[in-house]
């Protein structure tokens, strides 16, 4: 599905109900929305919908119900689907009744985007923790190499390590095999029983079990984590801690991904409260503290795609208006959030990742700041001021989480941009007070 194309006559726009985010969460909240004839514009910055966990690409097998998906919602008129936009930050003319107008932009031009009610499935992104070497070529993340195989990016042949924890580094493990990667290690580390204790509350969900048992590796270690990423230019090797010991392995790529994190500062600049799993926090039919407005799948903490779908669909029928089938979905949700429940018990990051980082590694890459440099700093806010941390292109997103696991840090939301935009989209947007 290509992106929509937006004639620069008309740069601002309204819909009844505007969603942000085409992962699952997205797709299921449009397709809810659907019949009550509203008008619908779903938004998401990558070239196809699916997300990240159903992202299309020349290494991708899409499941039946993504497929589906995608051609439920390319067969309904009032659901205008834009891929390859985003949003950078918050619109000006909000008019009365509206939920608030975004500042939207793709690769032509930038626009308000006015809306009657905003659903928010922003998702959510891997925790990266900073780790002598973590920026070295051939070092990304347990999701993004996946990201990257499913791109086309040829792995056939490679020895790979994954670390970190959490399911993603399995899935992530039976990706790379199947592409024709040599995978040495996982590393997971969380220890042996809480392994057990996960495993053990699988039956509870069938669905996860029968989709659990393909991806066992028998490279799989407990109790094990990165130290240290070597080599001249790139990646060549790795330090591992496993269990009292260590072990060093030859490698060609390390993908290290310590969990998820939900993407909220869209939410947060909004106003949305955060709730104790550093999600946006949601009532009962998924609505947020910002009137208007409502939010679903992992930008309210991560628990899977069956989770995302139940809260997405609980999500579009609330903001077109029918509660009684968004409350009808409580008992499949309270399902899938007793899944998430256990994997943030079994999966808790150990205290001992703290003490990964050197004096001298960098934990903003974009801006060039070293560990000793922010232990010496008081907060988040100090830091940004006096050594640019988080100032960078990912605004934080990055070091941001890695500070706050570090140090305790809260990263504090933008206030008006969410990403460096284009002059001509700031300066379009900022002189047109055109009525949408």
């Amino acid at each position: 599905m290509s992106s929509a194309q937006h004639p620069a006559t008309t740069p601002h726009r309204r819909c009844d109900i505007l969603v942000i985010g085409a992962g699952p969460a997205g797709m299921a909240a449009a397709l809810a929305a659907a019949p009550c004839g509203a008008d619908i514009v779903l938004v998401d910055d990558n070239p196809t919908p699916g997300g990240q966990i159903w992202r299309d690409g020349p290494g991708a097998q899409l499941p039946p119900l993504a497929r589906a998906h995608r051609e439920r919602l390319a067969g309904l008129r009032n659901v205008r689907v834009l891929t390859g936009t985003r949003v950078v930050g918050l619109g000006d003319g909000e008019h009365p009744g509206d939920a608030p107008a975004l500042l939207l932009e793709d690769a032509e031009q930038g626009w308000t985007q006015h809306c009657g009610r905003l659903i928010l499935c922003t998702g959510a992104r891997e925790l990266l923790l900073p780790f002598p070497g973590w920026t070295l070529p051939g070092v990304t993340g347990a999701g993004g190499l996946q990201a990257l195989i499913k791109a086309g990016l040829p792995v056939r042949g490679q020895r790979i390590v994954i670390a970190g924890t959490g399911p993603l580094l399995l899935a992530a493990a039976h990706t790379a095999r199947q592409a024709g990667a040599q995978v040495l290690r996982v590393a997971e580390q969380a220890p042996w029983a809480a392994l057990a204790g996960f495993g053990l509350q699988l039956p509870r969900w069938p669905a996860k079990a029968v989709q659990a048992l393909p991806l066992l590796h028998p490279a799989l270690r407990a109790a094990s984590h990165v130290l240290e990423a070597q080599g001249q230019g790139r990646v060549q090797s790795i330090r591992l801690k496993r269990g009292a010991g260590e072990e060093t392995l030859a490698c060609d790529r390390l993908a290290c991904g310590f969990g998820l994190i939900p993407n909220t500062q869209l939410g947060q600049m909004l106003g949305c409260q955060i709730n104790t799993r550093q999600g946006l926090a949601v009532d009962a039919l998924r609505a947020t503290s910002r009137p208007g407005v409502w939010a679903a799948g992992e930008c309210t903490g991560f628990g899977g795609s069956e989770k995302a779908l139940a809260e997405g669909a609980m999500a579009g029928h609330a903001a077109a208006g029918n509660d009684a089938a968004a409350a009808a979905l409580a008992g499949e949700l309270a399902c899938w959030q007793g899944f998430a429940d256990a994997l943030h018990r079994q999966f808790a990051l150990s205290p001992a990742l703290r003490a990964l980082p050197r004096a001298d590694t960098l934990v903003c890459r974009c801006e060039d700041v070293s560990h000793a440099q922010l232990q010496a700093r008081s907060g988040w806010i100090d830091a940004k001021l006096h050594t640019r941390c988080g100032m960078g292109p990912c605004q934080g997103r990055v070091c941001g989480a890695a500070a706050q696991f570090l140090y305790g840090w809260t990263p504090a939301p933008g206030r008006h941009l969410l990403a460096p935009a284009r002059i001509a989209t700031l300066a379009g947007c900022g002189n047109d007070e055109s009525t949408p």
